[in-house]
This record gives structure tokens, sequence and C-alpha cells, in this order.
């Protein structure tokens, strides 16, 4: 499916630069095929930092997350800690 986005803005440098960070977080986190809820709060509070979430970051958490976890390429700790 094509996703449209009429109204989006390019990206600034600062914005490629806050996306690279974020893909190299993530990919720190699971690199082991397993994500805590730790890590997963981790990458959460660094998308918030800026004070917007961009398509691009929740396109990137997708595809290096949420895919691989469907696929069972990568486990999720899903159990809240006591």
């Amino acid at each position: 499916m094509k996703i449209e986005k009429p109204n989006q803005q390019p990206l600034t440098p600062e914005d490629l630069e806050n996306l690279d960070k974020l893909k190299a977080l993530i990919e720190q986190c699971i690199s082991d095929g397993y994500l805590s809820q730790d890590q997963m709060k981790m990458i959460k509070d660094f998308i918030k930092a800026d004070g917007k979430v961009t398509t691009e970051e929740l396109e990137l958490c997708q595809k290096l997350i949420w895919d691989k976890i469907q696929s069972g390429e990568l486990q999720y700790d899903w159990t809240p800690k006591q």
C-alpha cells in the first residue's frame, strides 16, 4: 500500500541525523534478537525527545521492530515489570 503524505515537509539535516541515531539505537537494542520493555521504553523516549514523532520514525520502527516480531526474527518481552 502506498501512503501519501501531501502536507509533509522535506526532512531537515537535523531530522536525517536523528533518524540515523534512531536506527543505530534500534539496531543496538535488537542485536541479540530480543527486545526488552526497558529497551523499548528507551526507543520511545528517544523518538519523543524532540517533541515530535515523524512518519519516518514510525516507518523505521515498523521495519526494524514490528515486522521482525511478526516474522519471529525478534522476540519482545510483553510481560509488565513488577
